[in-house]
Order: C-alpha cells, then structure tokens, then sequence
C-alpha cells in the first residue's frame, strides 16, 4: 500500500491495515494520456483458488508484486503467486502476462534478508522484470 500511495501522491504514509483499495489514477506516459485502475490488496501467505485473490487476477491487465527485503516469507511467497497468476491468465491465451516484482524498503538496508540477487534471479528465472525500490525515499 506504501509504494501505490507514493506512486498516486508522493507522499509515503508508513502504516497501513489489511484492506484493499481500487485506485484511478490519469498518467501522461510519452505524451499519451493513460488511466491506471490499480487494485491494491495486501499479501496473502497462499495463492486461494476460487477467492477474491482469482477475480482480482481475471481484473487484472499486469501485476506489480512487491516484497519487502526484510521479510523472507514475502519473498518466498512469490513464485507461488506468479505461477497461479500465469496459470490463470496464460492458460486463457497465447499473450505472455506482464508482471514486475519489486522489493521494498531499499532504504533498510541493515535489516535486509533478501539480497538484491535473489530478486534478479527470482525475476529472471519467472520471466519477469524486476526493480528494488524505497517507498520511503
């Protein structure tokens, strides 16, 4: 939620609750106007089938998942994630599914437990792009 509220309105807000948002927001992206809804939920330790974690990848056009470098567990989390999304969206069509994974809380650097190498390769090996940011910074 940190890192959607930042990319919407600049601001870092530090604490959030387990609720999810629908978000809209208009972008200029090389001189086109683009409206981004983004359906920010937070993590579930499990991909659920059937759940409102199915229909929010049926909504979905590309997904951003975000960890946070000081937490294994949502590091871990993510291949599972990924390939119940590619499941779900690929298996309908031959179109490759953009999905980005981002780590999160670059700035505490001193509590990292993932290393920025894992991202790559975790990225690399699922087929996805990845990028290590701060939410706070």
């Amino acid at each position: 939620a940190a890192l959607t509220v930042r990319f919407l309105t600049r601001r870092f807000i530090g604490e959030y609750g387990d609720m999810e948002f629908i978000y809209s927001h208009n972008l200029t992206v090389d001189g086109r106007e683009i409206l981004f809804h983004i359906w920010d939920a937070p993590n579930s330790q499990q991909a659920e089938e059937g759940s409102s974690e199915e229909k929010r990848i049926q909504w979905a056009d590309s997904f951003v998942l975000v960890y946070s470098i000081c937490d294994r567990a949502s590091f871990n989390i993510l291949p599972l994630k990924i390939q119940f999304i590619k499941a779900a969206k690929e298996g309908q069509s031959q179109e490759k599914v953009p999905i980005v994974i981002v780590g999160n809380k670059r700035d505490l650097h001193h509590q990292r437990v993932v290393s920025s190498e894992e991202g790559r390769l975790l990225a690399l090996s699922l087929d996805c792009g990845f990028y290590e940011v701060s939410a706070a910074e």
